[in-house]
């Protein structure tokens, strides 16, 4: 053997003094890790094994007050990657291939863009969904398909069974299922549950460890909710709604039914609606184009406007259905009675202003209260307010409810909008007196008028009343609420004679169903716009039957009827569609008088002769004998229009169906 030369030896002790330093370093970094960075590593250890799945919470049902489902929670799945997982391979260009593979596969089931699917599931996440809401047989297919790193959870998503029925009622929920609007946002704490967990430790490919520790926190399902709407009688209105839209072309028509004894919402509908399904989806192809045409803030703005209750949250001049509030007050105070006497001289001076009742060209002349309220002659009821006088005027608005909200259980409920108490002054308070230069909600109204079938009671509305487990158990009940006492039972009484009269003899007969005592007024009121009015209408009904014992209160809106523009032939014809089923369905029994056997058993009127007269007068004498008209030529008719009917079809004295149509003619 040939001894070690010098430079063999330094080369040795430069290898052995490396092997040292190496050997140190990695003892230091062992240590290092072991000691110094334990915890972090043994964090990263856990957060690698541990895999924590949300099990999400079944949102409660809503149900109507028989027990009928109108929101439920349907089963449905989520897809999930691992991203790692989907890669894992020896080479990039192997790894690649996976995505790709999956990607596509993904795609074409779940019917998605593959590029959006390849890039979720490349992302430097451990995990990632890229799909929810998917239907079992799609569930299936990706199953069958055994997907590397591809899991399917089970989840919830909120149903409505009927689509658009009670769409602003029930409002909707977000992706995550939260409450976006109406009930559900109202109530979501009640709703929405509390989720559960399932944790346990994995290896890299999800599989369980079998030295692993599993813990499993069940969901909490969210209580279920029983409302007051009746989903018999809120067919009823939606059947009602779509027909009035259709013979008015308004822009929308509202419509709400209360029980005045309790307060409780038996129907609310509006059009048009929505599908709370797809709730950023508009209902027509043109919503659709539009929206798409819109900026993100302008989409927002609209689909707020969509998912908006109206008869909650916006004001809206009443008119002459505030003619029966103005009555109450003067009745209560004492001002007035049923045979107080009135001559109607087609205007009344108010500090040096003169108002016009609708029918100054041919004035009201002498009548009593009574005829009044059925003539909705304006003098009248600012005759009525001077004598109630400035505050106590001001101080019924309060008792009514008409200076606060209602406190109705439902989000995003607005104010009246009333002229100031300090600067109204005279002509203020006579405009008020008939339902113009104030603005009210559509809650707030009938709210008011329900007291004068309420024995004078006003009542807190409500939509739900009970809370419920899911065994059926009430967790909470919601009492119905009396708010004050507002007028005295003789003033109710004498105002539920005075709202039947003007059915039965006044211009809301177009309203009237045969064998049942229904009461009401009409109103017609011209949009307030840019300081004055424009020739848009709200044309509106509220009522309540039967008179006797009131179970259903009404208000109908046609928010700008094209044509013909009044109450009477707008909205009264739509609340008598209502009646005429409601009553039957409540198991109300008809008590027919001689005259409605007689024109039950015919089934016809006749024609009366308004040829000649001017066309308020023939108006009004055609919905005394419960018939329709029409104006040829035909065109929006403003309410201060009043030409000579030059000619009619049928003609008078011809045999026609009650709720006929008949076509009046004009120059």
């Amino acid at each position: 053997m040939s001894p070690t030369t010098n430079k063999n030896k330094r080369r040795l002790v430069l290898v052995f003094v490396l092997t040292c330093l190496m050997c140190t370093a990695l003892a230091f970094r062992v240590g290092w890790i072991q000691v110094v960075a334990s915890e972090r590593y043994a964090k990263m250890a856990v957060e690698q094994q541990t895999r924590d799945v949300p099990i999400p919470a079944k949102r409660g049902i809503i149900y109507d007050t028989n027990g009928k489902e109108l929101a439920i929670s349907a089963v449905t799945n989520s897809i999930w990657a691992r991203p790692g997982v989907v890669k894992s391979a020896a080479t990039e260009e192997k790894s690649q291939e996976n995505l790709e593979k999956t990607a596509s596969a993904l795609a074409e089931i779940l019917e998605m863009d593959q590029e959006q699917v390849l890039k979720i599931i490349s992302q430097n996440r451990s995990l990632v969904k890229v799909a929810k809401y998917v239907d079992k047989e799609k569930a299936d297919q990706i199953r069958q398909k055994g997907l590397k790193g591809i899991e399917i959870a089970e989840d919830v998503k909120r149903y409505y069974p009927m689509g658009p029925f009670l769409a602003h009622v029930l409002g909707s929920t977000t992706d995550d299922n939260r409450g976006l609007a109406g009930i559900e946002m109202r109530y979501d704490k009640y709703l929405s549950g509390i989720p559960g967990r399932w944790i346990k430790n994995t290896d890299r490919d999800g599989d369980s460890l079998s030295y692993g520790v599993e813990k499993y926190f069940q969901a909490e399902n969210g209580l279920n909710l029983v409302l007051t709407i009746d989903e018999v009688i809120q067919h009823y209105v939606e059947k009602a709604l779509d027909t009035v839209q259709a013979n008015t072309s308004a822009d929308r028509v509202m419509c709400i039914v209360m029980d005045p004894k309790t307060g409780d919402i038996l129907a609310m509908g509006v059009t048009p609606d929505y599908d709370p399904n797809n709730p950023r989806v508009p209902p027509t192809e043109e919503g659709a184009a539009y929206l798409d045409s819109l900026t993100d803030e302008k989409k927002l703005e609209y689909w707020n406007a969509m998912w908006r209750n109206p008869l909650v949250s916006d004001t809206y001049e009443p008119g002459s259905t505030f003619k029966l509030l103005t009555t109450a007050i003067a009745l209560e105070e004492g001002v007035t009675s049923l045979d107080d006497r009135f001559v109607c001289t087609g205007s009344i001076v108010v500090a040096g202003q003169k108002l016009r009742c609708w029918r100054s060209y041919n004035p009201h002349g002498a009548q009593n209260l009574v005829q009044a309220v059925g003539n909705s002659c304006n003098p009248v009821f600012v005759q009525l307010a001077q004598r109630v006088g400035y505050e106590k005027y001001f101080d019924y608005m309060e008792l009514f409810g008409l200076r606060d909200k209602t406190g109705i259980d439902y989000p995003g409920e607005g104010y009246a909008i009333l002229q100031d108490e300090a600067s109204a002054g005279p002509v203020g308070l006579a405009t008020m007196s008939y339902g113009q230069g104030i603005a009210v909600t559509p809650i707030q109204l009938i709210t008011a008028v329900s007291a004068l079938g309420n024995e004078g009671k006003l009542m807190q509305p409500r939509i739900v009343k009970e809370l419920r487990d899911s065994d059926g158990n009430v967790i909470q009940s919601f009492k119905t609420k009396v708010v004050r006492q507002v007028v005295s039972k003789k003033t109710a009484d004498e105002m539920s004679l005075i709202m039947e009269a003007v059915v039965d003899e006044g211009g809301g007969a177009t309203a009237k169903v045969p064998g049942y005592r229904i009461g009401g007024k009409t109103g017609t009121a011209n949009k307030a716009k840019g300081g004055g009015y424009s020739e848009e209408t709200f044309s509106s009904f509220i009522g309540m039957a039967p008179m006797d014992d009131p179970r259903i209160a009404i208000l109908m809106i046609v928010d700008n009827p094209k044509g013909v523009k009044f109450g009477s032939q707008t909205a009264a014809p739509g609340v008598r569609l209502v009646l005429e089923e409601t009553l039957r369905y409540l198991n109300i029994q008809p008590s027919y008088n001689e005259e409605e056997k007689q024109a039950i058993e015919s089934g016809y009127v006749t024609v009366p002769d308004v040829t000649n007269m001017p066309y308020r007068d023939a108006m009004d004498i055609l919905g005394k004998a419960s018939l329709l008209y029409t104006v040829s030529p035909a065109g929006d008719i403003a309410l201060d229009d009043n030409f000579n009917v030059v000619d009619q079809y049928p003609k008078p004295g011809e045999k026609l169906q009650k709720g006929g149509t008949v076509c009046l003619y004009r120059n």
